[in-house]
């Protein structure tokens, strides 16, 4: 196996399937008014990409410690029909079962990514693979965005979304590739296995069960921010608040995006160098502030907090390589999948609680959400500094 350019294959995969994901945020609220969906329903519509990944994460983590070709082909074809559903339906049913469908879709492949890269990279600039990762996955999604933002206003939302989602269909072409460069299981094999040796002891841990909270309480953080902000604070406050369009709700996620973006890659490589958990902590306090002002601020300062947004993005994989540090090889497989649903929850109970919360407690959720992040941070960074 070649590891750079099977990190290359990966990064590709993945960065056209996440062109849907960048391409539904913005049209969030065309959605709500094209159904008449109340606040509870258009937040369990955003939540249910989330809340599915949630639910597929611990059958797809035992179903990757064998068989990670079969996930990498399953992953691109569950997102493809989700779109379908999504586009083609007309009740808050069918808007829903898009969601799941395309998050279950997400979660075959970002494992399938994460157990492969964990393998390969574990012990060469793990960190930036991962960002690398990331890096990708954030182009997708920023080409999603400017696809959508670009369209005109009087497009209707379902083509626009159809328009925006299309590259998913490049990632059929490139998977090819890449399961050319992904082993083969040449014997039989379990479907389902949380370790890939005989006994789940014979690897050592190199980190404790100290590490491991601190990476599921960081990944969780992060993830509940991610969603609260991008799935439901900047669209419906840009809408209701600020009177944007979806032109001008585009332009602040986009800027969010390309902030992230611009800063994954340098990110990683001081996390390789400075260590990840001092980098993550640094990263999880500038991330509580961004909450901050985008979910309490005005204008001027939601449009800053959004590039604090964007920086503080550029650590969500960094749990992930903190998770390894303390996860036996034979079991990365398991130990991604069970630290996926703790993410993926946050990612359903960001908009969904900001949906049950509604306007009149719309300060609640980034005010519990900027402290957390802000004492997991500081605890990383004490961590660090005992050390």
């Amino acid at each position: 196996m070649q590891p750079d350019r099977l990190l290359v294959m990966l990064c590709l995969t993945s960065g056209l399937q996440t062109f849907s994901i960048g391409a539904f945020p913005a049209l969030l609220p065309e959605i709500g008014r094209s159904a008449a969906l109340p606040d509870w329903q258009l937040g369990a519509v955003a939540g249910a990409f989330g809340f599915a990944r949630m639910l597929a994460d611990l059958p797809a983590g035992l179903l990757m410690t064998h068989h990670v070709r079969r996930a990498m082909i399953a992953g691109p074809a569950f997102v493809l029909t989700g779109i379908a559903c999504l586009v083609l339906g007309d009740s808050v049913g069918w808007l829903l079962l898009g969601r799941v469908l395309m998050g279950a879709g997400h979660t075959l492949g970002t494992l399938g990514l994460l157990t492969t890269i964990l393998r390969v990279r574990a012990e060469r600039r793990l960190a930036s693979a991962l960002n690398a990762s990331e890096f990708s996955a954030m182009l997708g999604m920023l080409g999603g965005v400017m696809l959508v933002g670009a369209m005109p206003a009087t497009l209707a939302w379902r083509t626009a979304f159809l328009i925006g989602c299309s590259p998913v269909l490049a990632a059929f072409v490139s998977l090819g590739a890449l399961l050319k460069l992904l082993p083969r299981d040449r014997e039989p094999r379990p479907w389902f296995a949380r370790s890939a040796v005989v006994s789940a002891g014979v690897d050592a841990c190199a980190g404790g069960r100290g590490t491991s909270l601190l990476a599921f309480a960081a990944g969780g953080a992060v993830a509940l921010a991610y969603a609260t902000l991008e799935q439901f604070l900047i669209p419906v406050r840009g809408s209701r608040e600020f009177g944007l369009e979806r032109g001008g709700i585009a332009r602040l996620l986009v800027l969010a995006q390309l902030s992230d973006t611009a800063a994954l890659l340098p990110v990683g490589a001081l996390a390789d160098r400075w260590g990840i958990a001092r980098v993550l902590g640094v990263v999880l306090v500038t991330f509580a502030a961004a909450v901050a002002m985008v979910g309490l601020g005005p204008l001027p300062l939601v449009v800053v907090g959004c590039v604090a947004y964007g920086l503080g993005m550029a650590g969500w994989m960094l749990p992930v390589g903190l998770l390894r540090s303390a996860t036996p090889a034979s079991q990365v497989a398991w130990r991604t999948g069970v630290f996926r649903v703790c993410v993926d929850g946050g990612m359903f109970l960001g908009p969904f609680a900001s949906g049950l919360l509604g306007a009149a407690h719309a300060r609640v959720l980034p005010a519990v959400l900027t402290g957390t992040l802000l004492v997991v941070g500081l605890a990383l960074l004490v961590r660090t500094a005992r050390r």
